[in-house]
């Protein structure tokens, strides 16, 4: 089973397509954008001539929050975008899983930035919630 501790994950009973739309209108109602999209089934085949499960890396960004992080600490940016990954698991189902921004951020020693930390991860938490 798929589940680490520094993400919030959920199996979905849809398909592959329905599953990437559902996470990004998800993430549209919590004010972020899809910044990037990796295609990881694609880059593997493309860079080691590999078959890989089908698996995208999405890098989400709430504009306003990022301008503020980014503002009160310049570094920020190394732990940013937000990452949201969607693949099929071995049994053919589709797995998403959205990076903890708490988890994550608790290498800055900062209370403003844990403060800004436990904001989006509440906004991340209800875009998980919603697919």
């Amino acid at each position: 089973m798929f589940d680490p501790s520094y993400g919030l994950t959920k199996t979905l009973d849809t398909d592959y397509e329905t599953a990437l739309e559902r996470v990004t209108a998800a993430l549209k109602t919590q004010g972020f954008g899809v910044l990037t999209e990796i295609d990881v089934k694609a880059t593997m085949k493309a860079k080691l001539d590999k078959d890989f499960r089908k698996y995208k890396i999405l890098g989400a960004c709430n504009p306003p929050i990022a301008h503020e992080a980014l503002s009160r600490d310049p570094g920020i940016g190394l732990l940013l975008p937000c990452n949201v990954i969607v693949f099929e698991n071995d049994e053919g189902k589709v797995v998403v899983s959205f990076a903890r921004p708490k988890a994550l951020f608790q290498i800055i020693d900062n209370p403003d930035v844990a403060a800004m930390a436990e904001q989006v991860e509440e906004l991340i938490r209800k875009a998980c919630d919603a697919v």
